[in-house]
Formats: C-alpha cells, sequence, structure tokens
C-alpha cells in the first residue's frame, strides 16, 4: 500500500473507532504496513479528527522518513507485532470501557472466552466451541521492555488476533486493514458480553 492510501485508511478507520466510542480524548495508536514501510499516528492527537498531517512515514527499520511530531510512545510494540507475525498488515490500538475494565478485572494472564457466534468473525475460528485466548499483559511505560514480554509469549503461544494491556486497552491486528476492522469489532463485542456476563453473576 502506498503511503498516502495508508493514510486514507487509518483517517477512514479512526472516524468509525470515534464513532463506537473506543478511543476517547487522545488514547489509541494506529498503524499500517506499506511499500516503503510503515505510516504510524503521530501522538497527541484525536483519532476522530486524523488529518494527513498527523502521521509519520517509517522506513522498514522503523527510522522516521518524513512527517512531524513525536511517534506514539507504542510505536516499538506496534513494529515488534509485525516482526513477530509478518502477514499482518495493520494494527490498531484501542480504549474501550469493555477491554479496559475486563482486563484488569482478569487475574491470569489470559483472557478465556467460549460459546459466542461471535467468535466466528475471528480469522481461523469457524465454531462458537473453538476457545479463543486473548493474553493480557501488565501495562508497562516502558515500551521496548513490554514488546519484548509479547515477543517471549509469542514464541510459545503465537498472538493471532490481537493482545490485551491490563488497564489499558486492545491491540488487534490483521491481514488486512479491513480485517483488522473486523477482529477489533468482533472482539469487543465479545469483550462486552463478557464483562455483563461477570456483571450479572455477580447479582445472583
Amino acid at each position: 500500500m502506498q503511503n498516502h492510501a495508508a493514510k486514507s485508511a487509518l483517517i477512514e478507520t479512526g472516524h468509525w473507532i470515534s464513532q463506537q466510542g473506543w478511543v476517547p480524548a487522545t488514547g489509541g495508536n494506529f498503524s499500517i504496513r506499506t511499500d516503503s514501510g510503515f505510516v504510524v499516528t503521530a501522538s497527541g492527537y484525536h483519532k476522530g479528527y486524523l488529518e494527513p498531517e498527523h502521521f509519520l512515514e517509517l522506513c522498514a527499520d522503523g527510522q522516521i522518513t518524513a512527517g512531524t511530531g513525536a511517534p506514539s510512545a507504542e510505536t516499538a510494540l506496534h513494529l515488534m507485532l509485525y516482526q513477530l507475525s509478518p502477514n499482518t498488515e495493520c494494527v490498531l490500538h484501542t480504549h474501550s470501557v469493555a477491554a479496559t475494565t475486563l482486563s484488569r478485572f482478569i487475574r491470569n494472564d489470559t483472557l478465556h472466552i467460549e460459546g459466542y457466534e461471535m467468535q466466528k468473525s475471528l480469522r481461523g475460528i469457524d465454531s462458537h466451541l473453538t476457545p479463543l485466548h486473548i493474553a493480557i499483559f501488565d501495562n508497562d511505560q516502558d515500551i521496548e521492555r513490554l514488546a519484548l514480554r509479547v515477543a517471549k509469549h509469542h514464541a510459545t503461544t503465537p498472538v493471532v488476533h490481537g493482545i490485551l494491556i491490563r488497564g489499558h486497552g486492545l491491540y488487534a491486528m490483521g491481514h488486512s486493514v479491513a480485517e483488522t476492522r473486523r477482529h477489533i469489532e468482533g472482539l469487543e463485542f465479545l469483550f462486552a458480553c463478557e464483562l455483563e456476563r461477570i456483571k450479572l453473576e455477580g447479582t445472583r
């Protein structure tokens, strides 16, 4: 994908994600793999009102080649996800209430989901009986260290659809922008269902 097309795709995606309430204030960050490297959102901009000048262009090794402003502090985690999954073409990071809250409620390092038809919205899952496992990592302001923890986990349990950062949000990934958007929408629905299930069980 050319850089200008990548920016247009992320502008439209940011508008859609913002309408869902998944990137409040200046939260979240987006990236796409391009023909020359990557396009990533610059830090400090509301993702519902992105403009072409709100992006940075990176070469294949992650160095900035065009654009102004600072890259998101979490760019290193995006780059690690691309490195771990060479077929990944897009990474979208969101801050929804469901993902943020659920990631704090689950005490272990994996969210297990099973029994929902919506699981079939995710690549490789063709039955509600197929368990879905989303890894949860403790938040860390040292993004390089966090990225290494993700890489260590991936070595034994590959990251396929995304990861949760505790108290922070979701990083979704896919083989295209459209697939990543589908993964976000499916995962956010599943997170909301799990959160509602936990609340209802607590009232019994």
